[in-house]
């Protein structure tokens, strides 16, 4: 009976080490990530539609280099940064990165824009909706130009508020 109930015990204790083991490996996976929980769930289950009428799906960008540009048709800096940035999607598309562009307009201005400016890289119509992702993807302000760069497996690598810069862009490849 009593060789019984310790090895009753000793599997017990297993269990609860394994499973602690499994929370602390999870939280530390989300902490150097950089993002919440809540933020990666709302980032990757995230759909938007596309200037032409398509599904823009963030989970179909899980697994490269993922740079997320936040941007408004009525802000300057988000304008000047953009032909930075479809330069750098251009020269490292075949590199693996991948990039999306989030608008924080109306539909028909982005539309006018891009015709107007078109870029290379995919456009999401967020809409003011996607101020509650930029909020928790860390820009409190709400302000923009708004930039997330994430590695292949999801970390966060830079988050910046502000125009870009070319040295900015650099650093990331």
């Amino acid at each position: 009976m009593q060789i019984e109930f310790s090895r009753r015990k000793m599997f017990l204790g297993g269990v609860a080490v394994l499973a602690a083991l499994g929370g602390a490996g999870l939280a530390w996976r989300h902490a150097s990530s950089g993002l919440s929980l809540t933020a990666e769930k709302l980032l990757w289950e995230a759909e938007f539609d596309t200037p032409d009428g398509q599904v823009l799906a963030l989970q179909s960008y899980r697994g490269r280099p993922l740079v997320v540009n936040f941007w408004a048709t009525w802000c300057t800096p988000c304008i000047e940064e953009m032909p930075l940035l479809d330069s750098f999607f251009q020269q490292n598309n075949d590199k693996s990165w991948q990039m999306i562009g989030l608008a924080i307009d109306q539909p028909s201005r982005v539309r006018q824009f891009l015709d107007q400016h078109p870029v290379n890289y995919p456009i999401g119509l967020a809409g003011m909706g996607g101020t509650e992702l930029v909020r928790q993807l860390g820009n409190d302000q709400g302000g923009l130009p708004f930039t997330v760069v994430l590695d292949a497996q999801g970390a966060l690598v830079q988050r910046k508020l502000g125009k870009l810069s070319p040295s900015d862009i650099k650093s990331w490849a």
